[in-house]
């Protein structure tokens, strides 16, 4: 006979004390340090716990006793549910506040190194519609708010356009006004949408069964008012998707580039699919201080332009050039830091694993009549070697921009082989930035740490950190 699990227990008169991981508050009751979504520092609550562990709890709040001064009012419909914009109770002003102190913490007690000069975070002056980048899903598993589960579910519509709830790989939420991007692309979706269900033979994808036909939908827009529209199925039938991609042209004129895809695996991802082109281009164009760079469906570009703009003169200024040092641009994408910084260097060398992104750095280099830019495709550890070095020549300043999970060994190995006079480390994980920050202080000191907010409403911030070599 099992053995009953032992009831959570439920905590009345919480106080919640900071802003911790994955953009949930934090309570510490008897030095057990509980996370919960939705709630702001100083709010008081009855909390439920939801997973208890050695060092650490899960709960939520069943109940708000009283609300924290350090509120506001969220202004989308789906916050609570949608996992997008979890700090919308938060005042933007109370949101900087918490990533500078996540920054500098996690440098502070992972890094454990001397920080230099410490920056006060850069704000994003647009807090709504600054993405230029959403990916939504069709699903036929739609999931459901607390009302519609209360009430009889017969005949109810189960198709829904929007976003992964967090933690179900097959729920949707059906998103009716997302905050993140303009509002044309919530027209695009729910004209897909509508559609969809209005037409015969265009059912939601089952993502668990691996049937139906409309997967998921990507929209690009560009800071010089071009829009890409990716269009995923899971088969072809020319007929019906010939006739959606056509009904979508004709609503919407601004559609610079209409692309499409048929995806028959198991999974959402595309970079390793054939992307078509139906009407237009197929690619945008980003523009900054000048230069073009072209944008292809796979290409990675930062989603926030603006900020964008903002990190690239962060990072640049951090490089201290003057026109004669060689650059390393590691983890380049399509090449747009290395182009942005090459007007002032002698010679830039961009190393990325997508080998379309790199092809692209090379047009956006074309593009802007950059002869001073050379781009290499591959892994960086097996391509960022001592071999390589010597043969292309030792870098003065070394730009990194990892993924999440930060720096290989090898590639950090390779730095400190290196030896240029300056690192500038851009990351959007300063938890991972932080341990590579440890491992390159055999040779460097931090010297300026700058944050800069990318993502209003989201725990996640970009930072950037200038290194030195030590005397």
């Amino acid at each position: 006979m099992a053995r009953k699990r032992k009831p959570l227990p439920l905590l009345e008169g919480v106080t919640i004390t900071d802003v911790g991981a994955e953009g949930k508050a934090i309570a510490k009751i008897d030095e057990l340090v509980v996370f919960i979504p939705f709630v702001a520092p100083g709010d008081v609550v009855d909390l439920q716990i939801t997973r208890k562990k050695k060092n650490y709890a899960e709960g939520k709040a069943v109940r708000i006793r009283s609300y924290s001064s350090l509120r506001a009012e969220p202004f989308c419909e789906h916050f609570g549910v949608c996992g997008g914009c979890k700090w919308q109770h938060l005042p933007y002003e109370e949101q900087l506040k918490f990533k500078q102190k996540q920054v500098i913490d996690n440098l502070t007690r992972i890094g454990k190194v001397p920080l230099g000069e410490q920056y006060p975070i850069i704000g994003s002056e647009k807090t709504t519609f600054y993405r230029n980048k959403l990916e939504f899903t069709f699903s036929n598993k739609r999931w459901l708010t607390e009302e519609e589960k209360d009430t009889d579910g017969g005949g109810r519509q189960m198709n829904g356009a929007g976003f992964h709830i967090p933690g179900m790989f097959d729920k949707v939420l059906d998103i009716h006004k997302c905050w993140l991007q303009s509002d044309l692309s919530n027209q695009i979706r729910l004209c897909v949408k509508e559609y969809c269900l209005t037409h015969e033979g265009y059912p939601f994808f089952d993502l668990r069964n691996q049937e139906g036909f409309i997967r998921t939908l990507v929209v690009r827009t560009s800071s010089t008012g071009e829009l890409m529209i990716i269009v995923v199925f899971f088969h072809e039938d020319t007929a019906r998707r010939e006739a959606l991609l056509s009904h979508v042209a004709g609503r919407f004129p601004e559609i610079t580039s209409l692309m499409y895809v048929i995806n028959e695996k198991c999974n959402d991802t595309i970079t390793d699919q054939e992307i078509r082109l139906f009407k237009g281009k197929d690619h945008i164009i980003e523009e900054m201080e000048g230069l073009k760079f072209k944008v292809g469906p796979k290409s990675f570009y930062q989603t926030n332009s603006e900020q964008a703009y903002r990190l690239y003169q962060v990072t640049r200024e951090f490089a201290g050039l003057s026109g004669g040092e060689t650059v390393y641009d590691l983890y380049t994408g399509t090449g747009t830091i290395a182009n942005f910084v090459s007007r002032r260097a002698k010679k830039v060398i961009g190393i990325e694993y997508v080998p379309e992104a790199i092809e692209d750095a090379k047009i956006n280099a074309s593009l802007n009549g950059l002869a001073n830019t050379e781009f290499f495709a591959g892994d960086m550890k097996d391509l960022l070697t001592e071999e390589f070095i010597r043969h292309h020549g030792r870098p003065d300043v070394i730009i990194t921009d990892p993924p999440r999970a930060g720096m290989h060994d090898d590639v950090i190995g390779t730095i400190l082989f290196a030896e240029p006079e300056r690192i500038v480390y851009v990351s959007c994980n300063p938890a991972t930035q932080a341990r590579d920050l440890q491992l390159l202080d055999r040779k460097y000191a931090v010297r300026k740490v700058q944050p800069v907010d990318m993502f209003p409403h989201t725990q996640h911030v970009e930072n950037v950190v200038l290194l030195e070599k030590k005397a």
